[in-house]
């Protein structure tokens, strides 16, 4: 391969490099706005929990979820033991502000 063909195969290459990254980077944007949503409702569920005096946490329904989202991430292609491991990040840290809303709240 010649030094031309050479540099316009690491030009194209660079430039698909580019449009990916770009696509990456939306979808992080997309992710983390999500992640705001679905924390402004898991507030919502920590006042409620906080004032009707239930537990910050529900082993039950973590189950359940945690089952679900192994299944969609089977389904979509994507290593179920990571999905877990994401959402049970996930809900550590909404526990943990459950139980600072229940504190703030006299629980």
């Amino acid at each position: 391969m010649s030094q031309a063909e050479t540099q316009l195969g690491q030009s194209a290459a660079l430039d698909e490099l580019k449009s990916l990254r770009g696509s990456i980077d939306n979808i992080d944007a997309a992710l983390i706005h999500m992640l705001a949503e679905r924390f402004k409702c898991t507030q919502k569920v920590g006042v409620l929990k906080a004032t009707n005096d239930l537990p910050p946490a529900d082993p039950a329904r973590e189950k359940i979820q945690i089952e679900r989202l192994r299944k969609l991430a089977a389904d979509a292609n994507l290593d179920p033991d990571f999905a877990e491991k994401f959402l049970n990040f996930i809900v550590r840290e909404v526990i943990r502000h459950h139980e600072a809303i229940a504190a703030e709240a006299g629980n």
